[in-house]
């Protein structure tokens, strides 16, 4: 279901490509789906990804489904046309792709693709029918949403060899990130067979959706799931691993993001915990940094015991978050799938921070 504009990239030297290969926990992995809880940055983390695997000259694609247009606003580009588009440039001269895939235009795709309809397929849509075909049947919808996708991944181009050497024939995307719907909902997504097994016994679609979880099952495939340290994006987490191998799907790797260091070195943290924190210490501190006043009325250092104190709440609050946190990571870690862990950066997400995701990815081994 390819579109027109997605077949006009200049093809990569097949030189250039084999000078690419690196060390990744995913070799053979040609499909990384990202799914996560909402709220736990599964976009930004998709995006670095799709950043990191284009690292070193290669061609990556990134696609959305949920119809958001994420992908452009994180890379501050206009909505995303239902086209291949290069949206970065990685660091190696990698080229990253985006595709905002939509359901209307995945159908009129499929109907021109399998049933050669052209401008009756055009017609279906103006009386309504696409709308309701892409509504009243989610199982059809998300094959269609999913097959841009399979299709993406199984696209190949012709590299030209020169004189010296053959021509070959090779992928057109060394990767491809699919920015899937949250952890709620990834298993009925993913898993078209069943969702179209009371919709279409054989014919076209069928076969599509067999086609597409041959794709899915295969060692081509990983679902990585996004969660931060915390109570219920972790329990998340762990039920939607659970739910993948039960349905047959490779799980891929944990990417916890948003992680913040301690403030206090460990022995401090502790004490702060238990309101162990010596009150003189930090009110020493305080005054020797010249920070607040004496009270005119009273002439003693209230606005120092204040500030001493909110500064012991926020240190015991903090200790509590740092232990709870160390706990959750132990339950992602329990999943015995890898991990990564991603800063969580104050400066916000843009093109910058993205391009400092993907090395920290590419740092620990996830592309």
């Amino acid at each position: 279901m390819a579109s027109q504009g997605s077949r006009k990239r200049p093809a990569h030297s097949v030189a250039a490509r084999a000078a690419q290969a690196r060390e990744t926990d995913w070799p053979g992995v040609r499909l990384h789906i990202v799914t996560g809880k909402g709220g736990t940055g599964k976009t930004t983390v998709a995006a670095a990804l799709a950043m990191a695997l284009a690292t070193g000259g290669r061609r990556t694609l990134l696609a959305e489904v949920e119809g958001r247009q994420s992908i452009a606003r994180l890379f501050d580009l206009p909505p995303l046309p239902y086209e291949e588009t290069r949206i970065a440039v990685a660091p190696g001269g990698g080229e990253l792709y985006g595709l905002a895939v939509d359901p209307k235009a995945a159908l009129l795709d499929y109907l021109e693709m399998f049933y050669r309809l052209g401008r009756a397929g055009r017609m279906l849509e103006r009386i309504g029918a696409v709308d309701f075909a892409t509504t009243i049947a989610p199982g059809v919808r998300d094959v269609l949403l999913t097959g841009k996708v399979y299709e993406a991944v199984r696209r190949r181009e012709t590299v030209k060899g020169g004189r010296a050497a053959p021509d070959v024939e090779r992928p057109v995307y060394d990767a491809v990130v699919l920015d899937a719907p949250p952890t709620g909902r990834i298993t009925r997504f993913l898993n078209v067979n069943e969702e179209v097994a009371g919709l279409a016994k054989v014919g076209p679609i069928r076969n599509q959706a067999n086609s597409i979880m041959t794709l899915m099952r295969s060692g081509q495939t990983a679902v990585h799931l996004v969660s931060v340290l915390e109570e219920m994006p972790v329990q998340e987490t762990a039920d939607a691993v659970a739910e993948l191998e039960t349905i047959g799907l490779p799980v891929g790797g944990v990417f916890v993001n948003m992680v913040r260091p301690p403030f206090l070195p460990p022995d401090a943290l502790e004490a702060a915990t238990q309101g162990g924190l010596d009150r003189s210490e930090v009110l020493a501190g305080l005054a020797a940094a010249g920070l607040g006043r004496r009270s005119r009325a009273t002439g003693n250092d209230t606005s120092h015991a204040a500030l001493a104190t909110a500064l012991l709440e926020e240190a015991a609050d903090h200790g509590a978050r740092v232990q709870m946190e160390h706990t959750e990571r132990g339950e992602l870690l329990s999943l015995g799938r890898p991990v990564y862990e991603l800063p969580a950066l104050a400066s916000g997400i843009d093109l910058g921070a993205l391009y400092e995701l993907a090395g920290r990815l590419g740092e620990q081994g996830a592309a």
